[in-house]
């Protein structure tokens, strides 16, 4: 992460983690949603061009979930709207702020 408030407030009030560092360490945040925990590390060089950072997040529920995405205008990325794969996952994808890949999946 290249900035602490950015990305707890993209994680936190868009897509719904919470925020669990019992001390608030200012190069270090931890995230969870269910359960997923996301841990960042200050990186304020960090070149989002350049970044190839990626997150793999299985859910059980990824119909609902890109729904509520889409419900509440979160930023699919432009090639990963939800499709079946031919590995035999349903999955969609999105960037956060840092463009770290975020891609969710189930299996079918």
């Amino acid at each position: 992460m290249r900035d602490k408030a950015i990305t707890r407030d993209f994680y936190v009030n868009k897509l719904g983690f919470k925020d669990i560092g019992s001390v608030d360490f200012k190069d270090y945040l931890m995230v969870q949603k269910d359960q997923v925990q996301i841990h960042f590390f200050l990186f304020e060089t960090l070149d989002p061009k350049e970044n190839y950072g990626q997150v793999y997040i299985r859910t059980n529920d990824i119909d609902g979930l890109y729904r509520s995405m889409l419900e509440t205008n979160q930023s699919i990325h432009p090639n990963g709207s939800l499709q079946t794969k031919p590995w035999g996952q349903k999955e969609f994808a999105m960037l956060d702020p840092d463009s770290n890949l975020l891609t969710f999946g189930q299996s079918i």
